[in-house]
């Protein structure tokens, strides 16, 4: 078979599946159109099938192009021709194509999708983390621009060219060091920032006039459970063998820290009061995550870990600034720790140091009866009834007096 049938089977192969999609689209066109109510196909086009399908037939209509064009060049070599299409300069023209979309693709992700990043952040350390990313992100972002340039640049400029020689240029030590020496320097003063910025957070000096305030945060599948210190501003001790069913988190009650603590629903904060978070895990490891703040530390079981951050802008505020009267900060887990895992979240607010009063005095200790019962302690007195003064002043009858020494 000669190669011009080749190319005739081949154009009719192409032609055959066109025609067989398109005959069977109107196919379908009529049965839709004789049917009065009209296809849904929105669950169609939604299925990950139909999109697999699609991309099959995009494969087959490349490959069924690649073999036209493949043996229009045997064609062309058997009859003694030039070559009809000059890959080489193909080749560089797409490279080209693909910089400049390349570079539309930088600048869309940096206009549209730049805002998405981190939202703002709203503790003291966070902007420090915030500028350190920025700087990161400029020079990195540079350095990505301006090397894609050059090589895609070049490979347009030195395309394959007959009447034209490579020039041999082997080596060359001042560039050799300028490429050695630069990215050295600008890593090492990254590394450095990002050192100095981490000392900052995790190595404060505690100033003992104006102290942290204390909160444990215990996780386990698939919650988060709080608690704050009580008059003593001071957290006590837990134990992992004193769990029980009313022990939830296995205070140790012996210690006397431990018995005005406070247990809470959500997370209160005071704005530009420092806090120091102590994460324990009760089973597997979770991971500590409020990103408005810049905060995010693994909990793990059987080791203690701490966190110390000031918030700056209050919940009122940043729904303010947002322009989102539904905005509250959160509390997630940052670790796949199980089926549950996007479920286990906490209500964080930020408010002011008064409401932040006001809002403590209103927490349930975690020293129930029960719990005094059990380690104890003495059980807190019965509240009195409202008439037992007047009850008390009545004297008893002398038949009562007898009755009762009965």
């Amino acid at each position: 078979m000669s190669l011009i049938k080749v190319i005739g089977n081949k154009a009719m192969a192409a032609l055959a599946v066109i025609f067989t999609l398109f005959s069977s689209t109107a196919v379908f066109a009529q049965e839709a159109a004789a049917i009065a109510k009209p296809v849904d196909m929105e669950p169609v086009y939604r299925s990950t099938i139909f999109y697999v399908l699609l991309f099959l037939l995009a494969c087959l209509f490349i490959a069924i192009v690649g073999k036209a064009l493949k043996v229009y060049e045997l064609t062309r070599e058997t009859q003694g021709k030039s070559e009809g299409i000059n890959w080489d300069l193909i080749n560089a023209v797409l490279f080209v194509i693909f910089l400049i979309v390349g570079l539309y693709g930088v600048y869309f992700e940096y206009t549209v999708h730049g805002k998405m990043i981190l939202p703002e952040a709203a503790s003291e350390h966070g902007k420090k983390i915030d500028q350190m990313f920025e700087i990161t992100l400029i020079l990195t972002t540079i350095v990505f621009i301006a090397t894609h340039i050059v090589m895609f640049v070049f490979t347009y400029i030195y395309r394959y060219n007959k009447a034209r020689k490579a020039y041999y240029y082997p080596h060359n030590n001042m560039i050799e060091r300028i490429w050695t020496i630069v990215p050295a320097l600008v890593l090492t003063v990254l590394v450095l920032m990002g050192f100095l910025t981490w000392r900052s957070i995790f190595h404060k000096v505690e100033d003992p006039n104006n102290k942290p305030l204390s909160v444990e945060v215990t996780s386990s599948q698939f919650q988060w459970d709080i608690r704050y210190p009580g008059k003593d501003g001071i957290v006590g001790k837990k134990n992992y063998k004193l769990v029980t069913s009313t022990n939830n988190l296995g205070i140790d009650f012996n210690d006397r820290d431990s018995q005005d603590d406070l247990v809470a629903d959500e997370i209160v904060l005071p704005v530009n009061k420092a806090v120091r978070f102590t994460l324990t895990s009760k089973d597997v490891i979770h991971s500590f995550y409020m990103p408005q703040f810049r905060v995010q530390l693994n909990t793990v079981p059987g080791m203690p870990t701490q966190f110390e951050f000031t918030p700056t802008i209050t919940t009122d505020e940043m729904k303010a600034k947002t322009g989102d009267p539904n905005f509250h900060y959160v509390l997630l887990c940052s670790k796949i720790c199980g089926t549950n895992h996007f479920n286990m979240q906490k209500v964080v607010r930020i408010v002011s140091e008064k409401e932040y009063e006001e809002w403590l005095t209103n927490q349930k200790p975690y020293l129930t009866d029960d719990l005094r019962k059990a380690f104890n302690l003495p059980v807190t007195a019965p509240a009195k009834p409202a008439d037992s003064t007047a009850t008390a002043s009545v004297k008893p009858s002398a038949e009562n007096q007898l009755a009762l020494k009965k």
